[in-house]
């Protein structure tokens, strides 16, 4: 799920959550609790791929450096 998916679903989780106080439908409430928390968790997720895949680069990028520094001499 992309960022624009997961901004969505939270927000017509907010709308559902927001219409279930309204209305006192406390099964519609609690579906957008758990719309928004998915979206979040999501979100978590693919902020953790991305910073996995950062850090695998720049390992990749100093282990490049250091075997271009060996070569040298």
């Amino acid at each position: 799920m992309d960022k624009v998916n997961c901004t969505v679903i939270n927000h017509l989780g907010a709308a559902k959550e927001g219409t279930g106080r309204l209305t006192g439908n406390e099964d519609l409430k609690r579906e957008g609790q758990h719309d928004q928390a998915k979206a979040k968790l999501q979100e978590a997720g693919d902020r953790a791929k991305r910073a996995a895949a950062d850090i695998g680069e720049n390992v990749q990028d100093v282990a490049r450096k250091l075997k271009q520094g060996f070569s040298k001499d």
